[in-house]
C-alpha cells in the first residue's frame, strides 16, 4: 500500500502541460519513470501474488477470468506451444469488461519459436516493414541474413553500427495496414503465417471466440527507448472480434484507458510470454506503451527465456526446431529489446471491403507508411504510432 501511495503522490506532483489530458499526463509520467523506485509502485503485476500486484485505493480490482476449457484440447494447445488451458492464469479488471490478461501460458522453451519467427521469418518479404520506405525490396528481402553476424558479435563490439534488424520497427502481415488512409483493403494482402494463425485461434477460442480468423497482424519491435503512442485500434471492419497481443523479451508498461483520453489509464506490466485480449467494451479503448524496462541485471534475458525449446516436438506441431545458433542471434537482440505481435480479424464472415478509388488500388504497399514507434535514438524513427487516433 505504501508503494501505491508513493506512486500516486509522484503522479499528483507532476505538473500538467498546457492542453494535456489525463492519459497523456500518465503516459509522460511513466515515460520518465525510474525502475526500482516508488514510481512503479502503482503498476499492476499479474505475475505475482495478489498482495503484491500494486493495486490500491482508486485502482480497478483484479478478478479471475473464466476461460472456455473445453474449446481447446490439450493436444492443440501443445501444438501451439501452450500449456493446457486449465493451467492458464487469466485475469480481468473490474470496470474493463472484455479485457483478459493471460500470464505467460507458454510451455518452457516454446517462446523461442515465436521470437525466432518474428526476427527471422515474419520480417522477410513479401511482408511489409518500416524500412521499405527508404530501401529497395532487394535490400530488405532478408533482414535476418544481413544482421545475424552483427548480432552474434554484439558482445564483442558494442560500438558497431546497428544492424537492419535493430532498425526494424514494425512489420505487417496478412491485410497490410495503410498508415496514410488508416484502412485495410483487399488489394494489399499477402498470406498470413499459418503457425501464428493457429496460435491465435487457440487463444481466441479459449477466451470464448470460436471461429476467430487471423487476417491481419502488426508486429512492433521495441528498443529500450521506444514507446507506443496513445491510440485506438478501430480500423478493422468487425469490432465484435477480439484484438490479441503477444509479448516477448524485455518487460514493458502498458496503459489501458477509457473511451476518451480525459480518463486516467490503468498501468500494468507486460512480461515475456504474456497475452492480452481486448474484446467487447474494451476492444475500442485507448491504450499505449510509455516505457520498455531494462533488465534489473543489466543486459540479460527474462528467466522464462532461459529454457531451450525441446528437441522432441509433436509430429503435428506448428512449432519448428530452433537451433542454438539461431537462438544466439535472438538472445543477443532481446537483451535490449521487446517484440510484440498483435493479431486481428478484419472482416466479419461474408463481409467484403468497400470499393476504393482507383488511385488507392494502384498504390504500392511497400512504399506506404512510416515508422510508428517513438524512438529517441533516431530522428528518422520519431513518428508516433497512433494509427487510429
Amino acid at each position: 500500500m505504501g508503494k501505491m501511495a508513493a506512486a500516486l503522490g509522484s503522479v499528483a506532483t507532476l505538473a500538467a502541460e498546457p492542453g494535456e489530458d489525463a492519459f497523456r499526463k500518465l503516459f509522460r509520467f511513466y515515460r520518465q519513470s525510474r525502475p526500482g523506485t516508488a514510481d512503479l509502485g502503482g503498476v499492476i503485476d499479474f505475475s505475482v501474488s495478489h498482495a503484491a500486484r500494486g493495486t490500491g485505493p482508486g485502482a480497478p480490482k483484479v478478478v479471475r477470468s473464466q476461460l472456455n476449457l473445453s474449446s481447446v484440447s490439450d493436444h492443440d494447445a501443445l501444438r501451439a506451444g501452450l500449456q493446457p488451458v486449465s493451467k492458464w492464469q487469466a485475469y480481468g479488471l473490474q470496470g474493463y469488461p472484455g479485457f483478459i490478461f493471460i500470464s505467460n501460458p507458454f510451455l518452457p522453451g516454446y517462446q523461442w519459436h515465436w521470437v525466432k519467427q518474428c526476427l527471422k521469418l515474419y520480417s522477410r518479404k513479401p511482408n511489409v516493414c518500416n524500412l521499405d520506405k527508404h530501401m529497395t525490396k532487394e535490400e530488405t528481402q532478408d533482414l535476418w541474413e544481413q544482421s545475424k553476424e552483427f548480432l552474434r558479435c554484439k558482445e564483442v563490439n558494442k560500438r558497431r553500427p546497428r544492424s537492419l534488424l535493430e532498425k526494424l520497427r514494425w512489420v505487417t502481415l496478412g491485410y497490410h495496414y495503410n498508415w496514410d488512409s488508416k484502412r485495410y483493403s483487399a488489394g494489399h494482402y499477402t498470406p498470413f503465417p499459418s503457425d501464428l494463425a493457429f496460435l491465435s485461434e487457440q487463444v481466441a477460442a479459449a477466451c470464448g471466440f470460436q471461429g476467430f480468423r487471423a487476417e491481419a497482424g502488426i508486429l512492433n519491435y521495441y528498443r529500450l527507448d521506444s514507446t507506443l503512442g496513445i491510440h485506438v485500434d478501430k480500423s478493422e471492419l468487425d469490432h465484435s472480434r477480439p484484438l490479441l497481443s503477444f509479448s516477448f523479451g524485455q518487460s514493458a508498461i502498458f496503459l489501458l484507458g477509457g473511451l476518451k483520453r480525459d480518463e486516467a489509464p490503468t498501468p500494468m506490466f507486460m512480461h515475456s510470454g504474456d497475452i492480452m485480449v481486448m474484446s467487447g467494451f474494451s476492444r475500442l479503448l485507448n491504450h499505449a506503451v510509455p516505457r520498455v524496462l531494462p533488465s534489473a541485471e543489466g543486459d540479460s534475458l527474462p528467466g522464462c527465456l532461459g529454457t531451450p525449446l525441446p528437441a522432441d516436438l509433436p509430429r503435428d506441431s506448428v512449432v519448428e526446431p530452433c537451433s542454438l545458433e539461431d537462438w544466439q542471434v535472438c538472445a543477443s537482440y532481446l537483451k535490449t529489446a521487446r517484440v510484440n505481435m498483435t493479431v486481428r480479424q478484419v472482416l466479419a464472415v461474408g463481409q467484403d471491403f468497400p470499393l476504393e478509388p482507383t488511385e488507392e488500388n494502384k498504390r504500392d504497399i511497400t512504399a506506404e507508411g512510416s515508422c510508428h514507434l517513438d524512438d529517441d535514438s533516431s530522428h528518422v524513427k520519431r513518428a508516433r504510432f497512433s494509427p487510429d487516433c
